[in-house]
């Protein structure tokens, strides 16, 4: 028997890196699991396939968080298909930036990672509120840039994140009389495709770590499947660092 057995969660962006290691664990402890996709379908499909040969239902949708419509259709296909929504995990989310005092900024790149990294999540959110029990679980993955920018040119990025742990928290306070919980992890340098940890930036990102090393995903989703878990019934508002003490 697993903690979330008969549980139907959604991992936006869950077809690589952080997001697949997520639906992984979540369905490691029994859910159903629904991951999207913008372009590697071939990949999101070989997830599918690992999802399924643990026991659990599962499928890939198609839908680009920068797109607030697509954001929030999203959560009808998912209860369309499975009949229900217990857990939603907004793990989508655009790095990079760039300095403010930059001549021409790229003003659609700024719009497109506000749109991705806040304003989709709280869309996303808003629509699944009716559709989540008393129980339900919302879960976003952050940044620890959204607590301690670090870097130049990260400006616009710790903006949107500390904009999406802030409008979680007042989520939290709005539904904490359904029972339904609203925590965000902060994550920090993990090793994935998009960002290996023998990459070229990783001279520049470990020296601002306590511990001297990339995070694995694994270690993201275990702190997914604790806030899923029904041992997490007294957690809600929370902002958990899994950061390797980048905020220490």
């Amino acid at each position: 028997m697993g903690k979330l057995d008969n549980k139907v969660a959604i991992v936006t962006g869950g077809s690589r890196g952080i997001g697949t290691a997520i639906a992984l664990a979540l369905a490691d402890e029994g859910a159903d699991v629904a991951i999207s996709y913008v372009a590697a379908e071939d990949r999101a499909k070989a997830v599918v396939s690992d999802l399924e040969a643990k026991g659990v239902r599962a499928a890939a949708f198609r839908a680009d968080q920068t797109d607030v419509t697509q954001a929030t259709g999203l959560i009808h296909q998912v209860v369309e298909q499975f009949g229900k929504l217990d857990i939603l995990v907004n793990n989508v989310g655009i790095g990079g930036g760039g300095r403010i005092d930059e001549v021409d900024p790229d003003e659609a790149a700024i719009e497109r990672q506000l749109t991705a990294n806040y304003r989709s999540p709280a869309a996303a959110i808003r629509e699944a509120l009716p559709l989540l029990p008393d129980d339900g679980r919302i879960i976003s993955i952050s940044s620890g840039v959204g607590m301690r920018a670090g870097f130049p040119g990260m400006a616009y990025y710790t903006a949107t994140k500390s904009a999406l742990e802030g409008f979680s928290r007042g989520v939290a306070r709005d539904l904490a009389g359904r029972g339904v919980t609203v925590n965000v992890i902060q994550s920090g340098f993990i090793d994935t495709d998009a960002n290996p940890a023998d990459g070229p930036a990783a001279a520049v990102f470990l020296p601002t770590t306590s511990m001297g090393r990339y995070g694995r995903g694994e270690e993201i989703a275990a702190g997914v499947v604790f806030l899923a878990s029904p041992e997490a019934s007294y957690v809600t508002g929370a902002v958990l660092r899994i950061d390797g003490g980048y905020g220490a």
